[in-house]
């Protein structure tokens, strides 16, 4: 089991039930607000909704009051995330599913020190899912203890994928992501792509999934979903293989078994510089 980061001196159960407190009070309006348009354009085929800024304001306004630790947003930002003691937000995961009214969407709480995990929060008030947990473990959803992550293999396991366009060239070009896609595809039971990376990493920590392939990089979708998987007894790297910390660009994710074996199905499709066309075009996909 993961190990809380260095310098960390809080208590970590009593700051998970003072966060999850707040997320229970802003889940109502959560719910209220489904199928919210589109209000800010963020970048290609990214957008926030007015929902966001809303709750963005009341979660981090409570979380910071009651547990006297700062708060940084995806909306509107906040103090650094890789020094200190900080919570790291997103008010609503998967925004363009919470648009069309498609449940695989939530609200994201991360607790990082020195940008290393040591808690994370996954509210889906669509489906009444609520998982927390620090790193030493166990993870819970809601009133439920859940079993420590098992030790089966691909061959057994649901493996989610981030979203990607083909033709695009950012950091990890949309052929990389494709031909990774192609070889997990031949290797695991089924591969599923959800478009909110909170929902792959939490239901990986769960046990839903046996692990999670994340293109993102951003730490308000990332760092709960960290936390949990470790909380479960999972590991979690990014692409390359090296330990997750706030500055990752990606994530890898499942049980210690899983994990391994999808890093060499990453690692056998090359370098992402392989796969890279006109330095000009960029711009992936973001949930």
């Amino acid at each position: 089991m993961a190990g809380f980061p260095a310098g960390f001196s809080g208590d970590p159960d009593r700051l998970l039930a003072l966060a999850g407190a707040a997320l229970d009070e802003a889940a109502p309006r959560f719910v209220e607000g489904v199928g919210a348009p589109a209000s800010v354009a963020k970048g290609p085929a990214d957008f926030a909704t007015d929902l966001d800024l809303e709750l963005e304001r009341r979660i981090a306004g409570a979380v910071a009051e009651s547990t006297g630790v700062p708060v940084h947003g995806e909306e509107y930002g906040g103090p650094a995330v890789d020094e200190g003691t900080v919570w790291v937000l997103d008010p609503i995961d998967g925004t363009f599913n919470y648009s069309a009214g498609y449940p695989a969407t939530g609200t994201l709480l991360g607790l990082l020190h020195d940008g290393r995990p040591v808690a994370g929060l996954a509210w889906f008030p669509l489906v009444g899912d609520s998982f927390f947990g620090h790193v030493q473990g166990p993870v819970r959803n809601g009133g439920e203890e859940l079993p420590p992550l098992g030790d089966g293999g691909l061959d057994d396991a649901m493996i989610a994928v981030g979203s990607f366009s083909r033709g695009s060239n950012g950091r990890f070009p949309g052929d990389y992501r494709y031909a990774i896609l192609g070889e997990v595809s031949r290797r695991v039971a089924r591969v599923r792509q959800f478009g909110s990376t909170g929902v792959d990493l939490a239901y990986t920590a769960a046990g839903v999934l046996g692990g999670a392939v994340v293109f993102g990089h951003h730490p308000w979708d990332n760092a709960a979903g960290a936390a949990l998987v470790l909380a479960g007894g999972g590991r979690v790297t990014d692409l390359a293989g090296e330990e997750w910390h706030v500055g990752a660009d990606s994530v890898l994710a499942g049980s210690p078994v899983v994990h391994d074996e999808l890093l060499g199905v990453v690692r056998s499709v090359g370098a992402p510089s392989d796969y890279r066309g006109d330095p000009g075009h960029s711009g992936t996909l973001s949930y």
